[in-house]
C-alpha cells in the first residue's frame, strides 16, 4: 500500500480554496439585557415652540414669551389628549414664558415711573 506524500502545511488532498457545499452556519440570536426599547412616541411640535418661544423670549423684549405661555398651554391640551411626548418641555416653555414676561413688565413699570419722576421734578420750583 503506498502512503500519499507528506503534506507540511496539514491541508492533505483537499483543495484549500475549492468551494464548501455543506449548510451555511446557522443564524444566532443575540441576547440583549433588559427589555426591548418601547417606540418612540412622537413630540409635540407645539411644545417645542413654546420652548424656543421661551428662550427667545429675553432677546425679543418680551414678544415671544407671550406666545410661549399660548403655546404651552395649548401643547399641554393636545399632549393630555393625544398621549404625545414633550410634556417638560411645554412646561419648561410655560415657566420660561411667564417669568420673562413678569421680568419685562417690570423693566416697563421702573422706566415708566422713571420717566414721571423725572417730569414731575423739572417742572415744580426752579432753586436759582
Amino acid at each position: 500500500m503506498a502512503q500519499p506524500p507528506y503534506d507540511p502545511y496539514g491541508y492533505g488532498a483537499q483543495d484549500p480554496y475549492a468551494q464548501s457545499y455543506s449548510q451555511p452556519p446557522a443564524v444566532q440570536q443575540h441576547h440583549y439585557y433588559g427589555q426591548p426599547m418601547p417606540a418612540m412616541r412622537p413630540t409635540n411640535g407645539m411644545a417645542t415652540a413654546s420652548l424656543v418661544c421661551g428662550l427667545i423670549g429675553f432677546f425679543a423684549c418680551g414678544v415671544t414669551s407671550i406666545l410661549a405661555v399660548i403655546f404651552g398651554h395649548v401643547s399641554l391640551g393636545q399632549i393630555k389628549r393625544t398621549g404625545e411626548g414633550g410634556h417638560g418641555m411645554a412646561v419648561t416653555g410655560l415657566i420660561l414664558g411667564y417669568l420673562i414676561s413678569a421680568g419685562w413688565l417690570l423693566i416697563l413699570l421702573f422706566y415708566i415711573l422713571g420717566i414721571a419722576m423725572f417730569a414731575a421734578s423739572s417742572g415744580s420750583t426752579s432753586t436759582y
